[in-house]
């Protein structure tokens, strides 16, 4: 095992190196500026979209279910334990570089929706499919082909990683932390309930999520102000702290081994493409079938997913974490979150398990949609039984791992899987800013 950790570490300097950063950033950069800071000026229709009634083309879920399925998979370890990472490993600067990641991921997020939509397929099953691997395919034509199988390849492992035993695992050390739950059983638990929702597919999946993410949201982030409230006066300083540590290092203090500015960025960006997953190319694959015959119109809704998760959400637990002092603890992960909440709220630390717990139930429910249609574009509809299969029996066994193991697995992958999208969107940024300039040219005013 030892070798395997040297060796994914190796990797993982690799991947997610200056070349990985830069192309993340300058790639959301270079599309936010493309279509003139549209994502951010439009943000209010968004979610005027998001709560129309109106269901326009075809496809299987409503826009909003297909937004929650996609939050589903996003909100999940990576607000709660990976946001207390990336501030354990870069101090509270971290947090300033994911707020950049998901400013510019809400572009990146909105052009892989319209790339989806555009470029989507009808399966043998009559399910519209549609991803990276599909705007690879028909968007860039067969010389890029090799690009949409290294996609859907890296998408179908790693969505064992960050979807599956990465979630088990956190949830499983949250419960047993908390409540004593062997990993043995909450795995087993998991993977029952996971079970009995994949029987029904994506309309399953999308119903339940569209349920649970909104509920448990709005709960977290409702304890989160409580968090704040009581600490109000050390607000202030707390994004004095942010700001400053963004841009300088900072020393080592309590618990806290000091960090570099790179160690703020490099955590930062990893943990927020993590948590956001703009730019991963996962997303798509849930906007792709939502009931709609306007790409730019679910790109809008799309690139909520990024605001919601990070500078929401995400916001919510790192602003804790530094206002309430906790940072400084030496405690990180999950038990980090947890302690900053307990410091302001009684029985905090049970907030925070419970809350994680469903998110990473229903991030586990949006991956399997992710990682099956990925499968099924390699190998086709017959390999999505044996898929959900493997799906449900992976959840225990990651439950009872090594979570710096699972965590570094994940962490690599989601770089591997980032790159053939990359690609694909930077290629593919014509057709978007085109598409974009039309629907709005077209617009009532």
């Amino acid at each position: 095992m030892e070798v395997i950790i040297n060796a994914l570490t190796a990797i993982n300097g690799l991947v997610w190196g200056i070349p990985m950063l830069v192309g993340i950033l300058g790639l959301g950069l270079y599309l936010q500026l493309g279509l003139g800071l549209m994502p951010i000026r439009k943000l209010g229709m968004g979610f005027k979209l998001l709560f129309s009634k109106t269901e326009l083309g075809q496809g299987e879920i409503s826009p909003f279910n297909a937004l929650m399925t996609a939050l589903a998979a996003t909100i999940g370890t990576g607000n709660i334990a990976g946001v207390a990472t990336a501030i354990f490993f870069g101090g509270p600067g971290a947090l300033f570089w994911m707020w950049m990641t998901a400013l510019v991921g809400m572009a990146t997020k909105y052009s892989e929706a319209v790339c989806a939509v555009k470029f989507r397929e009808t399966d043998s099953l009559g399910n519209h499919v549609g991803g990276p691997m599909y705007y690879i395919k028909n968007g860039l034509g067969a010389k890029w082909a090799w690009l949409g199988v290294a996609f859907a390849l890296f998408g179908s492992i790693a969505g064992f990683g960050i979807g599956n035993t990465v979630q088990a695992n956190s949830v499983a050390d949250a419960l047993g932390s908390t409540f004593n739950i062997p990993h043995h059983i909450t795995g087993l638990v998991l993977m029952v309930l996971v079970g009995m929702v994949l029987i029904g597919g994506i309309r399953w999946i999308s119903e339940v999520a569209g349920k649970l993410v909104p509920l448990m949201t709005v709960a977290y982030f409702a304890a989160g102000l409580v968090v704040l409230a009581v600490n109000i006066t050390a607000l202030p300083a707390a994004f004095g702290l942010i700001l400053e540590h963004a841009f300088t290092p900072i020393a080592a203090q309590g618990g806290f081994a000091g960090a570099a500015v790179w160690m703020a960025i490099r955590f930062g960006v990893a943990r927020g493409v993590f948590s956001n997953e703009a730019g991963l190319g996962s997303a798509p694959i849930a906007h792709a079938a939502a009931k709609t015959d306007s790409p730019v119109r679910q790109g809008l809704i799309a690139m909520l997913g990024t605001f919601v998760d990070t500078i929401i959400v995400c916001s919510i637990t790192g602003l804790a974490i530094v206002v309430t002092g906790s940072w400084t603890s030496g405690e990180a992960g999950a038990s980090l979150t947890a302690l900053a909440f307990s410091l302001a709220i009684p029985g905090g630390d049970y907030i925070v398990s419970l809350a994680l717990a469903i998110f990473a139930f229903t991030t586990i429910l949006g991956w399997s949609f992710y990682g099956e249609k990925c499968v099924q574009f390699l190998l086709g509809v017959n390999a999505i039984i044996p898929f959900r299969i493997a799906w449900i029996l992976a959840l225990p066994i990651g439950a009872t791992q090594s979570l710096e193991f699972i965590w570094l697995l994940a962490d690599t992958l989601n770089a591997m899987m980032a790159i053939p999208n990359l690609i694909a969107l930077a290629l593919l940024s014509p057709v978007v800013f085109r598409l974009t300039k039309d629907y709005f040219a077209q617009a009532p005013r």
